[in-house]
């Protein structure tokens, strides 16, 4: 998974790792069992999902985000476009969750 990851996650985990946000640790391709999160502070809980054109109306998203919010976990997903257009402001939408 890591070797085929997309444009926008690219660039979401160069802005993520290395504690670039908020001196926050995130790691990539977690395993979050049994799912695997593209992005996860397991210090804050949160999970990060960036999502292409194959998670439109997905119910099967839905019902993931609703196991991990069971376990304990915050999700946030964010479309491939949003991050690639709009990176700043995903950002600060993390990093504002990451603060609650």
């Amino acid at each position: 998974m890591r070797h085929t990851a997309t444009d926008a996650e690219h660039l979401l985990w160069s802005a993520l790792r290395g504690r670039r946000l908020g001196g926050f640790k995130f790691r990539r391709q977690h395993p979050v069992e049994p799912f695997i999160a593209d992005f996860a502070c397991t210090e804050r809980m949160l999970i990060v999902e960036a999502d292409g054109g194959q998670h439109a109306e997905s119910a099967g998203d839905a019902e993931r985000t609703a196991k991990l919010e069971r376990a304990g976990w915050r999700v946030l997903r964010f479309w491939n476009n949003e991050i690639q257009t709009n990176l700043d402001g995903v950002l600060a939408t993390i990093l504002a969750k990451l603060r609650e």
